[in-house]
């Protein structure tokens, strides 16, 4: 009995290993559901879903699984090979035959290198693709999403979903999955090599199997909860980021940088936390799967010295000094594998964890969305009516209550009122930004939810306060991407909203840069910008949403020129506080608490002297006064 002391006490150490894990294993799944890092897809829908972006692709991974054949055979002929040298010193020694041994180990070293860099090669091109198919899709999802579900969705969550999440699912692609599964054939390959040669070794090695089955199992439950703190984390601080870099000028101008400091500071050491926690559980489970590799050395070794020493049988196989060094070489490449899933565990289950979040984002159904029965409309001519039209944001707090009006082709209409009386959401209902609870809207007599979106959207062109101009060119801001238009008809439209009164002066004109959101340009020269970036695309509906608020009085006078033209392209919209800008329109509708009070011209209204009346007398005095 004392002769198999050594094997005992591997064996004791590592059971007391196990009784550990298996005990903090049950701790933490009684308290997966207080805790919260659970996944609510599981792994078998996540793999199913991100292979059908691999699908398109599959003779690529068929070219690689050939490939990855050859490249197996230095795993599994080189152990024998190294084994045969080691008889062949030992027994009857012939130089010509261990030069041939190592002519034939160098070849086969050359075919794995030569397939591993091939292997690369292609995974790398088509992960690349997948991850372009990927970042697509969720793009074009963002796209097709309402208002009401982008405004519920931070831009830093969504910045990371296309960024982040997508690369960590290409290093799956392109690493863990191929690794996963030459692994596998590895294993089986070495497996079948050993029992071969000696099953009563191959019967040691595999008494260490269950445990590093048991062990994976465990950590798989630790890993998920450090993974999923990791990526909350690394999201809240990106949403953070992206949200506090966009408002800088307010964290200055209020004299809060020391307070937005303590804040970021704060979240950047819960990232740290997580990271360092991810780290720690890692930190164990490798040195877990490598101390069950170094005690199978051992047993395997001491067996061999041992039938070495006393000429021992192990299930009647004798041991030799060639199987032992062949052993050897195989349990390093038996647990090599086990070593590198548990190096790449950390990717999967960070792939895993970003694949979840993406579907999360591209299983959001769009709240507004086309009508099966939907139709196209080539033109409209910009009659625009509300049936009793019922609206809220939230359930049962109206913002709309009843609404009804009609618009006829070419009208000016203007819409004043309160801040929150519900003037920004009869434009935005328009152009079906939102869908309306109760009630219908009617273009040219036609529902709008009878209406492709796309369609309805072509023929309004919408100029609100606050203009929002992408990092390029005044070319590219004024097109938007829209082709066959030259530099003359852009002009043009710039002359006609009066924009080339400083296009003209810049030195590279329709090429200067503009910065980001346009900080390179005055606040009207941005809302002429979108003057002309509306005439181009050349709408049936003009929307102005305060378009002419907070703009300097030289401005002014060119923006009220431009609106003055443009009436007479179609109809317009305009919601407006200064109420000496819309005295010129042809119906006023005045709104309180989502309700219309009164409606009719300009001198309609002063002459019903209700609460239109009061409020342009307050405004004319207060505007004498300032004067």
């Amino acid at each position: 009995m004392a002769e198999y002391l050594p094997i005992l006490i591997v064996g004791s150490i590592i059971g007391v290993f196990t009784l550990i894990f298996v005990i903090a294993f049950f701790c933490i799944k009684n308290k997966k559901a207080a805790i919260g890092y659970d996944r609510h897809m599981p792994d078998k829908e996540i793999i199913s879903r991100l292979l059908v972006y691999a699908k398109p692709f599959w003779k690529d991974f068929v070219v690689v699984f050939f490939i990855m054949l050859l490249s197996i055979g230095h795993n599994i002929l080189s152990p024998l090979l190294v084994g045969h040298i080691e008889e062949l010193v030992k027994g009857q020694f012939q130089l010509s035959t261990l030069f041939a041994l190592v002519a034939f180990y160098g070849v086969i070293l050359l075919i794995s290198l030569v397939c591993t860099y091939a292997q690369a090669l292609i995974l790398q091109k088509t992960g690349q693709k997948i991850l372009s198919k990927l970042r697509l899709d969720i793009f074009t999802h963002i796209e097709s999403l309402s208002h009401e579900q982008l405004n519920n969705i931070p831009v830093g969550k969504l910045v990371t979903r296309v960024t982040n999440d997508t690369n960590a699912i290409s290093m799956m692609f392109t690493n863990v999955l191929v690794t996963m599964v030459k692994n596998c054939m590895v294993l089986f390959g070495v497996l079948i090599s050993m029992l071969v040669i000696n099953y009563g070794m191959t019967l040691v090695l595999l008494c260490f199997v269950p445990f590093v089955v048991l062990f994976t199992v465990i950590f798989r439950k630790f890993s998920r909860k450090a993974h999923r703190a990791v990526t909350d984390s690394r999201t809240d601080l990106n949403t953070f980021l992206s949200e506090n870099l966009s408002g800088m000028k307010i964290t200055q101008i209020f004299n809060r940088e020391t307070a937005k400091m303590d804040e970021f500071h704060t979240k950047s050491v819960a990232l740290t936390k997580a990271r360092r926690q991810r780290m720690f559980v890692f930190g164990i489970f490798r040195p877990m799967v490598y101390m069950l590799y170094i005690s199978t050395v051992l047993c395997l070794l001491y067996l061999g010295a041992k039938s070495y020493i006393q000429d021992f049988t192990l299930l009647g196989q004798v041991i030799t000094s060639g199987t032992v060094v062949t052993f050897y070489m195989y349990a390093s490449r038996f647990f090599d594998p086990i070593q590198t899933l548990a190096e790449q565990f950390d990717t999967l289950q960070s792939a895993f964890a970003s694949s979840e979040k993406i579907f999360t984002i591209l299983d959001m159904v769009p709240e507004v969305v086309d009508e099966p029965d939907a139709i196209d409309l080539p033109q409209i001519r910009g009659e625009i009516e509300f049936k009793d039209v019922w609206f809220a944001y939230k359930p049962d707090e109206w913002v709309l209550q009843g609404v009804s009006f009609k618009v006829e082709p070419k009208q000016t209409v203007a819409f004043v009122g309160s801040t929150g009386s519900g003037k920004t959401t009869i434009l935005s209902l328009i152009c079906r930004n939102y869908d309306i609870q109760k009630g219908q809207i009617l273009i040219d007599g036609i529902d709008i939810k009878k209406i492709k979106i796309s369609s309805l959207r072509r023929h309004f062109g919408q100029m609100l306060q606050d203009v929002f101009l992408f990092s390029g060119t005044i070319r590219s801001n004024i097109l938007l991407r829209m082709e066959g238009v030259s530099d003359e008809e852009v002009m043009e439209a710039c002359r006609y909203v009066n924009a080339d009164s400083f296009i003209t002066k810049l030195e590279a004109g329709l090429d200067e840069p503009v910065r980001e959101r346009g900080n390179n340009f005055s606040a009207g020269q941005r809302q002429l910008l979108s003057f002309a970036r509306t005439i181009i695309h050349k709408p049936s509906v003009m929307i102005l949403d305060e378009a002419t608020a907070n703009i300097d009085t030289e401005t002014e006078v060119l923006i009220q020129d431009s609106l003055e033209k443009m009436k007479n392209i179609g109809t317009m919209l305009i919601v407006a506080h200064r109420l000496s800008t819309i005295q010129h329109s042809d119906n006023i509708i005045l709104l309180s608490h989502g309700k219309i009070l009164e409606q009719g011209t300009h001198q309609e209204l002063l002459a019903q002297k209700g609460r239109y009346y009061n409020l342009y007398t307050l405004q004319y005095h207060k505007q004498q006064l300032s004067q």
